[in-house]
């Protein structure tokens, strides 16, 4: 039986199980919060609790591992305490899911997988440390690196109709976004088809402004547009200040030439016409 471990079975995890638990996979999640053991189990995952004390009798069960954790500055917390374990596991696909945000900011250009990595942000900083920190170890590692996730519960549509949504307008500014179920399909396609020490961006095809998708979600929803604020005078929390310091197009040419990936959403209005169909 192939088996994935899922080291921070979130979101993104929790699309790809879906997938494969009806192939016959058998999935172990690894949640904080006890209280979620159940809900796993709902679904066909077992649970396990972090922090382990010891990681190698699960690694002795899995055929590969999916980690999703992010680092903090402390570091990687599953290298911190199980990196020796890791080695010397006999993994078949170890999959890293990244952030685009080791690119940095390119005012608005585009970047690829070989584009030097200079982020400009805390966050980017850990994430280009713990890319390095995962290579170094010899596994069968293949590196994601996702731009801004939405899907279902990710969507805009409730703030846009409780009227708590805000296009924060910044010229010049745009972003890439990648739906959930093709993170989840991209996954299946490199698990398929592993190749170690693979980089992939994981992206659709058109940026945008963050204000343009607002603006087609109300129009969704027969809504007018939220009200518009300019970026220097709104009031932002820092850490959603900070996404804003950086613009930057992505190419996902990668996913489509080596994984034979077909995005099921290649933009933002197929991905929010679906959420929306779905129940928004």
């Amino acid at each position: 039986m192939n088996t994935l471990l899922s080291l921070g079975h979130g979101y993104s995890a929790q699309a790809l199980a879906r997938r494969l638990i009806p192939q016959g996979w058998r999935i172990i999640g690894t949640t904080r919060d006890a209280g979620r053991a159940a809900e796993f189990r709902a679904c066909g995952v077992d649970p396990l609790i972090w922090p382990v004390a010891d990681l190698a009798p699960v690694l002795a069960e899995a055929s590969h591992v999916l980690v999703s954790m992010a680092p903090g500055p402390g570091g990687d917390p599953v290298l911190d305490a199980h990196r020796q374990a890791l080695m010397q596991a006999q993994l078949q696909w170890v999959g890293y899911l990244s952030t685009t945000g080791v690119y940095g900011d390119h005012q608005g250009g585009w970047v690829d997988e070989d584009t030097p990595l200079t982020p400009s942000t805390i966050r980017g900083h850990q994430r280009v440390a713990a890319e390095a920190e995962w290579r170094a170890l010899g596994l069968p590692l293949h590196i994601f690196r996702l731009a801004g996730i939405y899907g279902p519960g990710r969507g805009p549509f409730e703030k846009v109709r409780n009227g708590t949504a805000r296009r924060i307008v910044k010229p010049g500014q745009v972003f890439s976004r990648i739906h959930v179920e093709d993170i989840a399909q991209v996954l299946e396609a490199s698990i398929r088809q592993p190749n170690p020490g693979a980089v992939y961006n994981l992206c659709d095809d058109d940026p945008a402004p963050p204000e343009d998708v607002l603006t087609h979600a109300a129009a969704l929803l027969g809504l007018p547009p939220p009200p518009e604020e300019d970026w220097d005078s709104a009031e932002m929390t820092p850490m959603a200040r900070s996404f804003y310091a950086e613009s930057k197009r992505v190419r996902n040419d990668r996913i489509k030439d080596e994984l034979g990936v077909r995005l099921i959403h290649p933009d933002y209005r197929s991905g929010l016409a679906a959420l929306l169909a779905a129940g928004g």
